[in-house]
C-alpha cells in the first residue's frame, strides 16, 4: 500500500489528490506556502491505522488548476472545492484537518456544511469572530501597520516580483524553515521576502529533496494562486455578514507548537486559553501546545502530530 494520485472534477476545476488507504475519509487541507506534500507524514500513518487518508492540492496549487483572479479564491469556492471532492469521493461526511490557511478552509467547511463533517482538527490557525465593524485588512494596518505581510500580499504581482529575485527553493526554505516568533514584517524600503531569513542549515526534520519537491511544484505554478488566498480577505469579510455570531458545530481538537508565531503573536494565548476560542468553538475537546514547535508542526513534530490526530478520531469511529 503507498500513496497514489488521481485527478478529480470538482465545482468547475480538475483538483489533484494523494490519497492511501480504506475507511473512513480524513482530509487534510494545506496552507501557504505548501502542498498536498504537507502531509506525507500523516497519510501512511492514517492509512495504516485504517484511515482513507486525502491530500489535495488546493485551488492555485501544485497539479489542481487555478483560476486566475483573486475574486476566485473566496472560502466559498475552496469549501465548494472540498465539498465536490467528498462528493466524487462517494462520503457523507469526513474527519478534517487543516494547517494554516488550511485551517482557516477548514473552519469555514464547518461553518457552512457541518454536516459533511464528522470532527475537525486545526493545526497552528483557528477561527476568529467576524468583526462587523471593520475590514481585516484595515485593522492589520491599524495593529500591525502596513508593513505587517498579509498587507504587503494584498498588491497583485508585488510579492511575485519580490520572490522571483531568489531561487524557488530559497523562497520556500524562507518560509517553511522559519523560527521567528514575532510577526513577518517589513520597514518601507524592504520587502517581507528580504527580511525572512535564510537558515544556514537544515534542521532534521525536512531534506534537500523534500525542499526540492516542493521547489519544483512552485517553479511551474509560480505563487500568485496561493496569495490569492490572502487577496480575498477583505471580499471574505463582506461575503460572510451572515455568519456573523456563527459558531463551529461539530467536535475540534485545537494542536500548535509553543514556538508557532500565530501563538505568539499579542492575544492568541489568551483567546486560546482565556475562553474565547471556546466561545466560538464550543465543541472543542482539547488543546495540544507541542513543546518547541514551530509553524509548520506537522512536518516538524510530525509524529507528535500525527498520534494526537488519531487519539482524537478514534473517539468518533465505530
Amino acid at each position: 500500500m503507498e500513496i497514489t494520485h488521481r485527478t478529480v472534477e470538482t465545482n468547475g476545476i480538475k483538483m489533484h489528490i494523494a490519497e492511501q488507504g480504506s475507511g473512513p475519509v480524513v482530509l487534510l487541507i494545506h496552507g501557504f506556502p505548501e502542498l498536498w506534500y504537507s502531509w506525507r507524514h500523516q497519510i501512511p500513518v492514517l492509512a495504516e491505522a485504517g484511515y482513507h487518508a486525502v491530500a489535495p492540492d488546493m485551488r492555485g496549487y501544485g497539479d489542481t488548476e487555478a483560476p486566475l483572479g483573486a475574486h476566485n479564491y473566496t472560502y466559498f469556492h475552496i469549501v465548494g472545492d472540498l465539498i465536490g471532492l467528498l462528493d466524487a469521493l462517494g462520503v457523507d461526511k469526513a474527519f478534517v484537518v487543516g494547517h494554516d490557511w488550511g485551517s482557516a478552509v477548514a473552519s469555514h467547511l464547518c461553518l457552512f456544511r457541518p454536516d459533511r463533517v464528522t470532527a475537525l482538527v486545526n493545526l497552528s490557525v483557528v477561527l476568529r469572530p467576524r468583526d462587523p465593524t471593520t475590514k481585516p485588512t484595515e485593522k492589520m494596518k491599524t495593529v500591525f501597520g502596513e508593513g505587517y505581510y498579509m498587507c504587503r500580499f494584498q498588491e497583485p504581482g508585488r510579492a511575485e516580483e519580490e520572490f522571483a529575485r531568489y531561487a524557488c527553493a530559497t523562497v520556500l526554505k524562507k518560509f517553511l524553515l522559519t523560527t521567528r516568533t514575532d510577526i513577518f514584517t517589513a520597514s518601507p524600503d524592504k520587502e517581507i521576502i528580504d527580511v525572512l531569513e535564510t537558515q544556514p542549515t537544515l534542521p532534521s526534520w525536512i531534506t534537500e529533496e523534500e525542499i526540492q519537491y516542493f521547489a519544483k511544484q512552485f517553479e511551474k505554478t509560480g505563487f500568485t494562486g496561493g496569495l490569492n488566498y490572502y487577496r480575498v480577505m477583505d471580499l471574505n469579510w463582506e461575503l460572510l455578514g451572515p455568519w456573523t455570531g456563527a459558531t463551529i458545530t461539530v467536535p475540534t481538537k485545537y494542536i500548535v507548537g509553543d514556538k508557532d508565531l500565530v501563538y505568539t503573536m499579542p492575544g492568541m494565548k489568551n483567546f486560546v486559553h482565556g475562553g474565547h476560542l471556546k466561545k466560538i468553538a464550543p465543541f472543542l475537546e482539547e488543546v495540544v501546545v507541542i513543546e518547541d514547535g514551530h509553524h509548520f508542526i506537522q512536518q516538524e513534530k510530525s509524529n507528535e502530530v500525527s498520534d494526537h490526530i488519531l487519539n482524537f478520531f478514534r473517539r468518533f469511529s465505530t
